[in-house]
């Protein structure tokens, strides 16, 4: 087999097929699906199917239920809260979005909680479709401890992504999503596969030694992005999105995973803003907005985003572009799951 190109749906259909029949409801394969064709169309091949594998072993695990039915719960104020049952916090996001959304026309400002679900992939496919409704948009939420606060030598943070996302007239939105640690644990998986060492800073080793080897790294804890700036930002993330809602924590995550070879449980916080209701008739936000990023732009400087955006244009005229190895990845999980 050879490299070569899918489409956009052919992948959809095939990604959501292979979770469907590992057991998954329809809506939740669908839910899954869109993230992860998200990750490869965007060029993101750290959240596209490379993650499919972990998604089985997950459900093989017994560690998300796979047709969890997500309950939104009658809005408590401003706060909006979901309870995924166990599943893959996708569907759930999808189910609160629309109550979310109206939540923050109405106050200005809205937060979702969702409680109890399994963390997949990226945030900013959740930051998109909340810019989709013109709001700005944060996300955040804790993972499993693989990282090691600044200072310290043992894992006791998540990798701790933090999205945030502004609409834009007439092009794609503005918006970052970005872990917490170094890098995504995904990347260096990623590393590990291709035989590769890792970069300088990137993690310690399980004595807390800085090491260049992916498979250490692994057994050992990940490095924070910017020494302590990175583990106060990670540090609050398990205190807004972990212990203020209820939730786990990433420490206790581990403890009730047992491994850090599947999908983490947690919760995550969502927040939503009504820039026009922020600004009460002062001036007009999106235009400021569009000033100010205008004049990033200027200067030459590369907006948050635009790689992906440049391989969703590309994908969606082309085609996803996809290795030998990567079809054979699907052939395999098409013919035997994650065995």
């Amino acid at each position: 087999m050879r490299d070569g190109f899918v489409s956009i749906d052919a992948l959809t259909e095939r990604v959501t097929a292979i979770i469907a029949n590992a057991g998954f409801s329809a809506d939740h394969a669908a839910a899954l699906a869109r993230t992860i064709v998200a990750g490869e169309r965007d060029g993101c091949k750290s959240h596209g199917i490379y993650r499919i594998a972990g998604c089985l072993r997950t459900l093989e695990a017994g560690k998300v239920v796979p047709d969890a039915d997500p309950v939104v719960a009658e809005p408590d104020g401003a706060i909006v809260r979901v309870d995924a049952k166990g599943g893959f916090a996708n569907l759930a996001f999808t189910r609160g979005l629309p109550v979310l959304a109206e939540q923050a026309r109405k106050s200005g400002l809205a937060a979702m909680v969702i409680n109890d679900c399994v963390h997949f992939a990226a945030l900013w496919p959740e930051i998109e479709d909340i810019t989709a409704e013109g709001l700005a948009g944060m996300a955040m939420c804790p993972s499993y401890a693989t990282v090691a606060p600044a200072g310290g030598t043992q894992p006791l943070l998540g990798t701790n992504p933090f999205a945030f996302g502004w609409p834009r007239e007439g092009q794609p939105p503005y918006v970052f999503d970005f872990a917490t640690s170094v890098v995504a644990r995904g990347e260096v998986e990623l590393y590990r596969r291709a035989g590769d060492p890792l970069p300088d800073g990137w993690a310690l080793d399980a004595d807390g030694q800085p090491t260049n080897d992916p498979e250490a790294a692994l057994d050992g804890a990940m490095l924070p992005f910017g020494g302590h700036k990175g583990s106060a930002i990670s540090t609050m993330i398990e205190l807004l999105a972990g212990a203020m809602i209820g939730d786990f924590t990433s420490d206790t995550a581990l403890e009730w995973l047992g491994t850090t070879t599947i999908a983490p449980r947690h919760g995550e916080l969502i927040l939503a803003f009504d820039p026009a209701r922020f600004a009460g008739g002062r001036a007009d936000p999106r235009a400021t907005a569009e000033a100010f990023i205008g004049a990033i732009e200027g200067q030459g400087a590369r907006l948050p985003g635009q790689r992906r955006f440049a391989a969703r244009d590309k994908a969606m005229n082309e085609g996803i572009a996809l290795t030998a190895a990567e079809f054979e990845e699907l052939d395999r999980l098409e013919k035997e799951g994650v065995a």
